[in-house]
């Protein structure tokens, strides 16, 4: 990328953009197919698709019977066949379109594939069905006998269902193509050709509807492409085919490593077409961590050998901005649907509750000690602890919870503390650190001790190690388990002070849990009453208090925390989205950046989950890139020592968490210089 416009388009990071349709078709009518196919690329190509993907027998219509041995129909099937590759001559994409094709003495139900004016390979379908209302093997001869070349419209093309086709050179870029019962048998032909280096996953469908069904194949779909770490794109016949004994309903889908990216409208009298950008980088990020894929590879070595590769070009450059057309959640760690987003919140609960009551279990303890802040991460763990003893039948008050006020608490947070340890019914203290703080500031000669207004980071670590100490102290004393409170998104930054303060504990509960998605735990647990009616109004008093270590005194006798955690190390729904899409998929700050714009850019695009309007943010690029070198220094270069030492804790999401004893191990003495030199990549503005 050697400027802006090539920055905002979305092939110089890793995708193509992929087009499904439905096109309108009439029976035994190829030159009429033949046009609407042609129509259709023609939009596709208008869309800078890289490749189109069209119905089972298209050129024919799938509902033909008995026609499919008719010497007009074939013919006429060929003569459309010659017009749709000629025509292809003048867009730079791909087609697979369906046609059936006599081979010697043989006919087939096929897949061509289609480029720059040549047939590139001709794929016959696998399994055929017969049974119920299926009857292909009256017409069809299986496609697993056939490996070799056919003569077709002049030209000699590879013939058979074990071929790749590699775009450009790109092992990210190679795709397979299946027909539409292949996907329904149990060990489908696009199984073993993802093995053997396919990321992209086509299939030519037919598939009448009938009660049920349509669920039923975004189950396959979405399942394929998830067990095969690839994009699966999958497209059913339409209108126009035969309702003599059967209907169809035109579905078409997109699915990318078991997400479904777009799907038709169904039932549509018109022609649909659907298009999705694919993250090929991300699929091939996805096969290099999940090392049991390649295993798999090996162990099906004999199914996997005998592919051929069918290299083609296409001029997937399309000069300036190319904006992706998929949304990207702003919070990846919260899902946007309500129905889905309670039962995350719900599930990241119970997994911190259960990890708590085993761990409580197997150290034979029955107390927590516990420090309140009023502050979230705090309140979190407060609630998991009181379902935790519920869970275990102790009473609430085995919860032993100290508020410590410092030198920068404020009344809010104080009196939030007070509250909230009240409506649990915890057993509720409250020790005031600034007299062993100040001793503890005299004895190391601090400025602070001798009246002089000096807030140093001595300053602010006095006070943590004070808390800290305490809650260790009282543990011993009364023979319970400290439970930490730090959450995923501060360990990331290393906002903590090592071996203190949130750094350190017994049992982290919220190690694993982003701050993003802990708002909305808590807010879920408020709103559902889970641990009485009286907690909700505290949980939504802490929702509305800005983040703040409360280490740093503002004015005497402040209201609200006069830090604010934001303000100095940037927004926590950036940095959780960074980490995010830099731990789970190892993208490349360009990338991450590209990302975050195409999703935070305008804050009235996408959906926002349960955020009011005046709360919606949207950042520059400019933006971006800041907060960006700040989460690249501070989690590459200045904290990981932090990491390769916390506390036990339970994983909560496949998003990962940075435990160095599961998902995350790194140096500690590693450097940032290669993530900020792709770094200068991003633009200004």
């Amino acid at each position: 990328m050697t400027s802006n416009d090539e920055f905002f388009n979305f092939y110089n990071h890793g995708f193509a953009r992929f087009a499904v349709v439905v096109p309108r078709l009439r029976v035994a009518d190829p030159e009429f197919n033949a046009g609407e196919t042609i129509a259709l690329m023609e939009r596709a190509s208008e869309m800078h698709a890289a490749l189109v993907l069209f119905p089972e027998l298209g050129l024919s219509a799938y509902s033909c019977d008995d026609l499919f041995h008719q010497k007009a129909l074939l013919d006429g099937v060929l003569a459309a066949l010659e017009r749709v590759v000629e025509a292809s001559r003048k867009y730079p994409l791909c087609a697979a379109v369906g046609l059936p094709l006599q081979v010697d003495h043989l006919l087939y139900n096929c897949a061509a594939v289609i480029s720059g004016g040549r047939v590139l390979g001709v794929i016959p379908k696998t399994y055929l069905p017969n049974y119920r209302e299926f009857y292909e093997r009256r017409y069809f001869t299986p496609g697993n006998c056939a490996w070799k070349e056919i003569e077709l419209l002049g030209n000699r093309v590879p013939f058979g269902n074990r071929l790749l086709f590699r775009v450009d050179g790109k092992a990210a870029f190679t795709f397979f193509v299946e027909i539409c019962e292949d996907v329904w048998v149990p060990i489908p032909p696009s199984s073993h050709a993802a093995l053997a280096g396919a990321t992209v996953l086509l299939n030519l469908s037919a598939s009448n509807i009938t009660i049920g069904k349509a669920d039923y194949r975004r189950q396959l779909v979405l399942s394929q492409s998830a067990k095969c770490l690839s994009a699966y794109l999958y497209s059913a016949a339409g209108p126009g085919e035969s309702t003599t004994d059967l209907a169809w309903d035109g579905h078409a889908m997109i699915a990318e490593n078991g997400r479904m990216l777009a799907e038709s409208e169904r039932f549509s009298r018109e022609p649909q077409l659907i298009a999705s950008e694919i993250d090929l980088e991300l699929l091939s990020q996805e096969r290099m961590r999940q090392t049991s894929f390649g295993q798999a590879a090996e162990m099906e070595r004999g199914a996997v050998e005998g592919f051929r590769t069918v290299d083609l070009s296409l001029p997937m450059t399309a000069a300036g901005r190319l904006l992706l057309s998929r949304s990207y959640e702003r919070f990846p760690y919260v899902p946007s649907g309500a129905a889905r987003r309670e039962e995350r919140c719900r599930e990241v609960y119970q997994i911190q509750v259960q990890g708590l009551a085993k761990r409580l279990e197997a150290a034979k303890l029955e107390r927590v000690v516990i420090g309140i802040s009023g502050g979230l991460d705090s309140t979190n763990a407060l609630l998991v602890c009181a379902q935790c003893m519920d869970l275990l039948g102790y009473p609430r008050t085995n919860i032993l919870a100290y508020t410590m006020p410092g030198f920068a608490t404020s009344r809010r947070t104080l009196e939030q503390a007070r509250r909230l340890m009240a409506a649990i019914g915890c057993a509720a203290h409250e020790i005031d650190i600034r007299p062993s703080c100040l001793e503890l500031l005299r004895e190391i000669g601090h400025p602070y001790a001798d009246g002089r207004r000096v807030f140093d980071v001595t300053f602010e670590n006095v006070q943590a190690g004070e808390r800290t100490n305490h809650l260790f102290r009282l543990a011993n004393l009364h023979n319970a388990l400290v439970v930490g409170t730090s959450d995923l998104s501060e360990l990331a930054l290393g906002w903590c002070t090592y071996g203190v303060g949130d750094h350190m504990s017994h049992y982290a509960v919220n190690a694993s849990v982003p701050k993003t998605l802990m708002a909305y735990v808590i807010r879920w647990v408020a709103e559902t009453g889970a641990l009485g009616a009286g907690t909700t109004e505290s949980l939504h008093a802490v929702l509305a208090t800005k983040m703040s270590p409360e280490l740093v005194p503002g004015e005497i006798g402040d209201a609200e925390p006069s830090q604010d955690t934001e303000a100095a190390i940037g927004p926590y729904e950036l940095h959780d989205f960074t980490l995010y899409h830099t731990v789970r998929f190892g993208f490349s700050p360009a990338k991450a950046a590209f990302l975050a714009w195409s999703a935070w850019h305008d804050a009235a695009l996408g959906s926002w989950p349960d955020i009011p309007e005046d709360k919606r943010h949207a950042y520059t690029i400019g933006e971006i890139k800041k907060y960006l070198e700040i989460f690249l220094e501070r989690f590459f270069q200045y904290s990981q020592f932090k990491r390769t030492c916390i506390p036990n804790a339970p994983k909560i999401g496949s998003g990962g968490s940075l435990s160095p004893r599961g998902d995350y191990r790194a140096p500690s003495d590693s450097e940032a210089a290669a993530w900020l030199k792709e770094l200068e990549l991003v633009p200004e503005e």
